[in-house]
């Protein structure tokens, strides 16, 4: 068993796309060692009606171009095609609103992870598909503007997408999702040259504001954190974070580290989620 899978439960998470419940490491002083207060919650059981969660209120619309319906991706569709890891979504998806059940409006989380190649983008597409078949407004966001790649996972261009969103103050574009009447995508959009700049200055605060009226559930893909610091401003503008890491392939120091980031955030970290592939 690797580092990485003993930091995130081990043996007690699902197989192949694993899942369990942590809380984020205290410091400690040994990096041979892992973490005694990474722990897994016991769980909440697959088959709860997640349609019981109270529905969320009318709001105003803010003004949008809402383009033709996008086909899904071949990449997408393959892993949308695994019957036992879309079970494990379910699951997944199923704990997440459990864990927000008394919440009023939009339950948003972003999907953060330490390094590239973790599946980080994949994973916050198949959750905000999972969300929109409760046929509940769903909107997932591309807020990598360093490498981009919902846009590829739908089969689309970057035009007006989140960096026009915050620098007009105002949503501008977004795509259907051909099949999923309930979900819009918003894309990265033309990638400023600064993004940390761009999500820093309060306006990236305020359009998720707009965008929790709105939409019942937002989920938002993010760049590495060990590589930038723009996770971290999103993380805390979300509020809640789903972390992913690839065994073996993400270091247990790289993933310690962004746990201790997190930690300094207001984000509450709701689960991990391994990918083993």
């Amino acid at each position: 068993m690797s580092d990485i899978e003993r930091l995130f439960g081990g043996d007690r998470a699902v197989p192949g796309m694993r899942q369990s419940s942590l809380v984020p490491p205290a410091p400690f002083e040994s990096d041979l060692e892992p973490p005694s207060d990474a722990v897994e919650s016991p769980g909440i059981a697959a088959g709860t009606d997640a349609d019981e969660l109270p529905p969320h209120e009318d709001a105003p619309q803010f003004p949008v171009v809402v383009l033709d319906p996008l086909k899904i991706g071949g990449e997408l569709r393959g892993a949308l095609s695994d019957v036992a890891r879309a079970e494990r979504l379910r699951l997944l998806r199923t704990e997440i609103l459990l864990r927000h059940r008394t919440q009023r409006g939009a339950i948003a989380v972003a999907v953060v992870g330490a390094g590239a190649g973790e599946g980080r983008s994949l994973l916050a597409a198949e959750l905000a598909l999972s969300l929109a078949q409760l046929n509940r407004s769903t909107l997932l966001i591309d807020a990598d503007m360093r490498h981009p790649r919902q846009h590829l996972l739908f089969g689309t261009q970057l035009h007006d997408g989140l960096a026009q969103a915050i620098e007009r103050g105002e949503t501008t574009s977004l795509y259907g999702v051909e099949g999923y009447d309930a979900l819009s995508l918003m894309t990265a959009g033309i990638c400023p040259a600064k993004p940390i700049e761009l999500l820093s200055d309060g306006r990236f605060e305020l359009l998720m504001d707009e965008l929790r009226s709105t939409y019942d559930y937002i989920v938002v893909d993010t760049p590495s954190c060990s590589d930038f610091a723009d996770g971290l401003v999103i993380s805390t503008v979300i509020g809640h974070v789903l972390t992913v890491h690839r065994a073996p392939y993400t270091s247990y120091k790289a993933a310690r580290a962004m746990l201790r980031q997190l930690a300094s955030s207001r984000a509450d970290i709701l689960g991990a989620v391994i990918n083993n592939f």
